[in-house]
């Protein structure tokens, strides 16, 4: 942690360096200090309280639909060979095809409200969190599973009291990954097709050469993802303390 904050520190006085000898025209990169003030303004006037808003809502709730839906079948995946089977090539063919390009189409399908959002982060997330739940799965010991079929357990029940908890903490691992991309479909959906938000209003700024908003909303958009990382990395050791005591 003192690491990166002194390469922080270390960045923003280059930063302000590099603006103060005006060698650098402000449109093109203003100082930390007018990209400071114009993020004030626009906390003081609630435009900045009402982007965080509209964003942070729009990807909790496409990020809860496509975990919910990724993990029971990336387990089923990991813990059956006909379940990988059957759907591994699906899910290859789709995660290889550019989330891009189907913005355009999901405008077409849904409109240009909170579901088109909800089904951009979805399409970027889902099917790259299935495999890594596939793969957390299949790292759960044999041993393990087949203790379970000498005790007499049946299938759900080892799928609940062995693979789940012995994949649980790299299930949480690829979870945390994946937030970090569904910031960057999120932003995405609200650069091409949207009236409010982060990606908005870098969109609307762009068209006025407010670079110093720009930079100010891109800031925020790192620290949202540094500090949503690093709570889910604080809950990870929280939850799975019996991994560090079994290392």
């Amino acid at each position: 942690m003192l690491i990166a904050t002194g390469t922080f520190v270390m960045l923003l006085v280059a930063w302000a360096v590099v603006t103060s000898t005006g060698f650098v025209d402000p449109l093109f990169l203003p100082s930390p200090w007018a990209v400071g003030s114009s993020l004030i303004e626009q906390g003081q006037n609630g435009q900045l309280a009402s982007d965080l808003s509209v964003s942070i809502y729009r990807i909790a709730v496409g990020y809860a639909i496509a975990t919910a839906m990724a993990v029971p079948l990336g387990i089923l995946m990991g813990s059956f060979r006909v379940w990988e089977a059957a759907i591994e090539p699906l899910v290859d063919f789709i995660r290889y095809m550019p989330v891009v390009a189907f913005v355009p189409l999901s405008i077409l399908w849904v409109g240009t409200d909170d579901p088109q959002k909800f089904l951009i982060i979805w399409l970027g997330t889902f099917f790259q969190q299935v495999l890594l739940v596939m793969d957390a799965s299949k790292r759960v010991p044999k041993d393990f599973v087949n203790l379970g079929r000498t005790l007499g357990f049946s299938d759900v029940t080892i799928l609940r009291r062995i693979v789940l908890p012995a994949s649980a903490p790299g299930i949480w691992d690829a979870l945390r990954i994946s937030l970090g991309w569904a910031w960057t479909w999120l932003v995405l959906a609200e650069l091409v097709a949207a009236s409010s938000g982060l990606g908005y209003r870098i969109t609307v700024s762009q068209r006025y050469f407010n670079t110093d908003i720009i930079i100010g909303y891109v800031i925020i958009l790192g620290l949202l993802g540094l500090i949503s990382d690093q709570v889910m990395k604080a809950a990870g050791r929280r939850m799975f303390r019996y991994q560090e005591g079994s290392s």
